[in-house]
């Protein structure tokens, strides 16, 4: 079949096949696009779009939530991507067509325009969807059945994304926020059209992985779409699983919930084809997919907590942690790369820890590993909390905090997603193996959402507001200088509730600025509910910030220096410091005791599951060179 290793002697580099270097290569750059692009866009998205680097301006909880939206899609076009390599292209063409569209769609992301804004996310979308599965596929397929090094040069592969990705939060980082936005997005199309150059290169060593199926070879394993769509209106339980998702869909959209409407029509169509495949497998295949689509289930729930990073704890890096260093303060897109660095340090050490507990007879399989890394990832968010606890105290966190929760995040993503990547190659059924990878990646993609849901929701509800041009500088307010240059500008008050009314004073609350502050009825009963909540009063008053931009007079000023600004076109959002913080700190609370639950759950049933494989993986050992000739002449 078309995934099936040749009888190839591969030159080998390291202890490992030179191919492997080769996917090393393209995946980091591939990476380093990838993660630089995603470094920035939450922060592009919720920058002020008047600002000196101008960028969309919307609120964060908008940013999370398409954040998610993209971050889920992009995972979930594996799907496709992987069926058209198994039945169609193969892995090694699949991986150069989604390559080239990723090029496409990182360069027209560097235009400063809304259109090219979305075009180019459809069309990484579309690339990661044609590549990410594939190449990991790719790289199972230079390993043969039983050879214990499997599992390492998937930690290899996987220290190639990161320093890809380190690189990306680093470089891309620094140019986006210091210089432009599209300068960053531009770069990452740079390390994109990097990584198409090295695959190209060397296809040489490739020989004999990822190829086309023949026309034989298809027709045998008769595992396309079409057949498994037939085999799915004929077969009554898989029949049934789809129509009710695919009813709940249809409630979804009748009720004007589109997108999710849409999601739920999809993941319909996934349950149904996941069943038919079922009815395909051997009483042995049978059981280990059960095992594998329960290892889906971990997988979303450790990205919704691991996919904090690049949304919730990216703006929270930006506008909660104290970022100065010997003087100068780093960019908050950089510290992206602090989980990236920190695989690379400690890549091959976990790697070896469970190596060596192997060898000692001791539990290190696949699902302990996951089980142990979900754990150890949420235990991190408690030095999340522990930042908010201080920002509530002392008004910002110290870096400290950040790093260290990157750095149990990272030790937890090394037990868990390199290792579930290899094990699905243990597992799967052998002829569905690039759609099952496929459906790896449709999960992490889930995950993703779930990590934007969760940060829409640690977010309190937006409340907007706008300047009273009838104001007389009650109380000694006086608005920046920068007015006059339709420039942007803060307050920072108290709010409280006296005498059932909205009051709101200036930050040492000696004079009323609620004069200047406009609030239309909808948003003051938003307001006034949120500080009911917290039981806000004169004494027990709540800090806002409210942030107000001009972004009507911004842009007719580009093209007439000389206009004048007009107040009434300011409006801003009215942030409540405690609310939200006590609001992310029972977030980060929560995520860990739900990871953590999670994990020894899965531990608990260990034993049953394991049963379930049916020693896929006890057969692994080392292999000597002559061994694994001896292997090679045998096929």
């Amino acid at each position: 079949m078309a995934n099936a290793v040749q009888p190839i002697k591969r030159r080998e580099l390291w202890g490992h096949p030179v191919g492997l270097y080769i996917l090393f290569f393209t995946e980091m750059w591939e990476r380093f696009s990838y993660y630089g692009m995603r470094a920035i866009l939450v922060l592009y998205i919720t920058s002020s779009a008047t600002g000196l680097n101008p960028g969309l301006g919307w609120d964060s909880t908008e940013a999370l939530a398409l954040y998610g939206w993209y971050t889920m899609l992009v995972y979930v076009m594996s799907i496709p991507g992987g069926i058209l390599a198994d039945k169609f292209i193969g892995q090694k063409k699949s991986v150069l067509v989604g390559g080239l569209i990723l090029c496409a769609g990182h360069g027209i992301l560097a235009v400063e325009q809304m259109w090219a804004f979305y075009t180019g996310l459809l069309l990484i979308i579309l690339g990661v969807g044609g590549l990410k599965p594939n190449i990991s596929t790719m790289v199972g397929g230079l390993y043969r059945e039983g050879d214990i090094r499997r599992d390492k040069g998937f930690t290899i592969f996987y220290i190639g994304i990161n320093i890809g990705a380190a690189a990306a939060s680093l470089a891309v980082g620094y140019v986006g926020e210091k210089i432009g936005w599209h300068y960053g997005f531009g770069m990452a199309g740079i390390g994109m059209a990097l990584g198409q150059i090295v695959f190209m290169w060397g296809q040489k060593f490739l020989k004999g992985v990822g190829e086309a199926p023949t026309k034989a070879e298809a027709g045998a394993q008769d595992d396309g779409l079409g057949h498994l769509f037939r085999k799915l209106f004929r077969t009554t339980t898989p029949l049934i699983g789809f129509l009710v998702v695919e009813a709940y869909a249809a409630y979804l959209l009748t009720t004007g919930t589109i997108g999710y409407g849409l999601l739920a029509a999809f993941l319909g169509v996934v349950v149904g084809l996941m069943m038919v495949i079922y009815t395909e497998l051997t009483k042995i295949e049978k059981d280990r997919f059960v095992v594998l689509l329960l290892s889906f289930l971990l997988v979303i729930v450790f990205w919704g907590a691991f996919e904090q990073a690049g949304g919730l704890m990216n703006i929270y890096t930006k506008e909660k942690v104290n970022r100065m260093v010997m003087g100068f303060e780093i960019p908050a897109s950089v510290f992206q790369s602090v989980n990236a660095i920190f695989i690379i340090i400690f890549g091959a050490i976990v790697a070896n820890f469970w190596a060596r507990r192997k060898k000692k007879g001791k539990e290190s399989s696949s699902l302990y590993k996951m089980a142990i890394g979900t754990i150890v990832m949420g235990i991190g968010f408690l030095f999340m909390a522990k930042a908010s606890l201080e920002v509530l105290s002392t008004g910002e966190a110290a870096l400290v905090w950040i790093i260290l929760a990157y750095l149990l995040h990272t030790l937890g993503e090394l037990s868990t997603s390199p290792v579930a990547l290899s094990f699905i190659t243990k597992i799967a059924p052998a002829k569905y193996v690039s759609i099952m990878m496929g459906v790896y990646f449709a999960a992490t993609g889930l995950g993703n959402k779930v990590a934007g849901a969760i940060g829409e929701a640690s977010q309190t509800e937006p409340i907007y507001s706008e300047v009273n041009t009838n104001y007389e500088g009650i109380g000694g307010f006086v608005p920046d200088s920068t007015l006059s240059k339709a420039g942007n500008f803060d307050i920072s008050a108290l709010a409280f509730i006296e005498d059932g009314e909205v009051v709101i004073t200036s930050s040492d609350s000696e004079g009323n600025v609620s004069d200047f502050v406009r609030i239309d009825d909808e948003n003051r009963a938003l307001l006034t509910e949120a500080l009911r909540e917290e039981e806000s009063t004169r004494e027990n008053p709540q800090h806002i910030t409210i942030n107000y931009e001009n972004e009507k007079d911004f842009s007719a000023l580009k093209t007439d220096k000389n206009m004048q600004v007009n107040l009434a076109n300011y409006s801003g959002e009215i942030v409540l410091f405690e609310a939200s913080n006590k609001r992310e700190l029972m977030t980060f609370i929560y995520i860990t005791a739900f990871t953590a639950a999670f994990g020894l759950l899965l531990i608990l049933f260990l034993k049953k599951l394991k049963k379930l494989t049916h020693g896929a993986e006890e057969a692994e050992r080392d292999m000597s060179e002559d061994e694994q000739e001896a292997q090679i002449d045998a096929h």
